[in-house]
């Protein structure tokens, strides 16, 4: 028969094991979360790149494969960053996109760009199939992007094209417009620098230019926030929507996309489709 003392003793070491059984599930169950946690945050951070990289869509999707031959590079136009001229106009390079991208579309070039007015604003009214979108172009935060723009507007460069991607995420709204052919790889025949600074930001109500991804592709497609959107700051603001605008965005939001872009860039077709009907330079 054991004694007391001894079934203490045993006692004691069940409960000993018991105790160690129990901190061994503990840690395991830490360390189950830690990589749950690990792999959500993965999950968020591809899918935040993912959305970011659709906003380039101004070159041909071959045009990254070409760029990687050290002979397509050098044959490749590089745009200028604007320069100021005394008299306080900016001079804004527009060079041909070589890139062979075949939904490219000849529009010309903005009429004297050694000398672009650098001040005031530009108002467009942008006539939709869902309403009217009166937009305001900043001459002095993007004065070549605004030339440019305005410029595409009085080519009628716009007319007749679909706003082809819409992205509804918590913190990234936005409607992407400015390609003629609908395909949102299509742009003019010529593209330009960006005109960004590191404390650039896309709150509600702002009209950015979507660009390839690489420096100096900016083009024509742009888009238009309806949600302070969280991105790096590589895309020109280049103005503003006004508050009749942004209740028509808001309309086109709420209808949510068809999810045509999943999973990557992200979004898809606006399910109210959106047509420019005319975009016309106001004053």
């Amino acid at each position: 028969m054991p004694t007391n003392k001894q079934r203490r003793v045993a006692a004691q070491r069940r409960l000993q094991r018991q105790l160690e059984r129990r901190a061994e599930l503990a840690r395991r169950r830490r360390r189950n979360l830690l990589v749950v946690v690990t792999v959500l945050a993965v999950v968020l951070v591809a899918g935040a790149v993912a959305l970011v990289a659709g906003l380039g869509g101004d070159d041909d999707p071959g045009a990254a494969a070409a760029s990687s031959s050290s002979t397509s590079a050098a044959a490749e136009a590089t745009a200028a960053p604007a320069t100021t001229n005394a008299d306080g106009t900016v001079g804004c390079t527009y060079v041909p996109d070589t890139s062979g991208n075949s939904n490219l579309v000849e529009a010309g070039t903005p009429p004297d760009p050694a000398a672009t007015p650098a001040t005031g604003t530009v108002s467009l009214l942008m006539s939709t199939s869902q309403g009217e979108i009166p937009l305001t172009l900043d001459r002095a935060k993007a004065p070549c992007a605004a030339a440019s723009f305005a410029y595409l507007a009085q080519q009628r460069f716009f007319d007749g094209s679909p706003c082809h991607r819409e992205v509804n995420a918590e913190s990234f709204g936005v409607l992407q417009c400015g390609d003629p052919t609908g395909t949102g790889q299509g742009g003019p025949t010529y593209k330009f620098a960006e005109e960004v600074t590191p404390e650039t930001t896309y709150p509600r109500g702002t009209i950015a230019m979507a660009n390839s991804g690489s420096p100096g592709s900016t083009g024509s497609q742009f888009f238009l926030v309806f949600t302070d959107s969280q991105l790096p700051p590589d895309y020109t603001v280049v103005g503003t929507v006004d508050e009749a605008g942004l209740a028509v965005l808001d309309t086109i939001a709420a209808a949510g996309n068809d999810g045509s872009f999943e999973p990557s860039p992200g979004g898809g077709a606006p399910n109210l489709p959106v047509t420019i009907d005319s975009m016309t330079v106001v004053a």
